[in-house]
């Protein structure tokens, strides 16, 4: 049986780690871009990307985006799909979240379920069938069954305005001190899908710390994608420090390579994501 291509999204910095974390991590437009053509060349066809501000802080600022969005996209020679996020981290409310992706009209974005719905359902609904008509590709993120169950009934009951296949990221364990995935952690989410009967979901999987390789070769071989790098694991399967983001993401195409799965291509990653348009 042929196996499906696997695509490998890097997630170089995320909200909260900085260059005191390591140095690598990448915080400007030129540091992001850089990054990108190094992941892409590794293995990497989408790039999840967060902007910081002067001082270096998470910000959902639109502008910073297109500057970022922009220089990634050069030096990529546009062939990288590029993901945003609207990500609170306890910053911003879910209209700000909304505000922001309005304004900056991405092809790609990753949304917490749970941080999008928590002040009420009718402005999503109402954003998210925005979304679905201006072909705004939206990845939604589950911490575990509770989220995925909620998606489930709000699917339902028409507020996500939901594709025939969803794109889902299903998060192995939390941001905090000393996490550490399992393979295990997986278990919960490929059950709910099976219970749900969602057999069309394209569903990727984020995973923490020196565990983040062996749960994401779990993913891999259980037919799903991966998001990896410095945002959640500065670390490699035998808990050496990684040099840089794209030493990540080329232990990830090795473990990749231990499964079968082959690697996607650009084109066939904007086809995983729903990327119908370009940026």
């Amino acid at each position: 049986m042929k196996l499906k291509p696997l695509l490998i999204m890097v997630a170089p910095n995320g909200a909260r780690r900085t260059k005191a974390d390591h140095p690598a991590l990448p915080m400007t437009a030129d540091e992001l871009a850089e990054t990108a053509r190094q992941c892409l060349a590794a293995g990497a066809a989408a790039i999840h990307v967060h902007v910081r501000d002067a001082s270096g802080r998470h910000t959902l600022d639109a502008a910073l985006y297109r500057d970022a969005i922009a220089a990634i996209r050069e030096r990529t020679q546009g062939v990288m799909a590029i993901q945003i996020t609207t990500e609170a981290i306890g910053l911003y409310s879910p209209r700000e979240q909304m505000d922001l992706v309005r304004a900056l009209h991405p092809v790609s974005v990753s949304i917490g379920l749970r941080e999008i719905i928590s002040d009420g359902e009718a402005e999503p609904a109402r954003f998210f069938a925005w979304a679905g008509r201006e072909g705004i590709a939206v990845q939604h993120i589950l911490y575990d069954r509770t989220d995925l169950d909620r998606f489930i009934d709000l699917r339902r009951r028409g507020i996500l305005a939901e594709p025939t296949s969803p794109r889902l990221l299903f998060v192995l364990g939390r941001y905090a001190a000393d996490q550490e995935s399992r393979p295990e952690d997986l278990d919960v989410f490929l059950e709910g899908l099976d219970a749900h009967g969602l057999e069309g979901a394209v569903w990727s999987v984020c995973a923490f710390g020196r565990g983040e390789t062996l749960a994401l070769t779990a993913a891999i071989a259980a037919g799903g994608h991966v998001r990896v790098g410095f945002e959640n694991s500065l670390w490699h399967a035998d808990g050496s420090l990684a040099r840089d983001n794209a030493e990540r993401v080329a232990a990830i195409v090795e473990a990749a390579g231990r499964t079968g799965r082959p690697i996607a291509s650009a084109a066939q990653a904007l086809d995983i994501l729903g990327i119908a348009r370009q940026q």
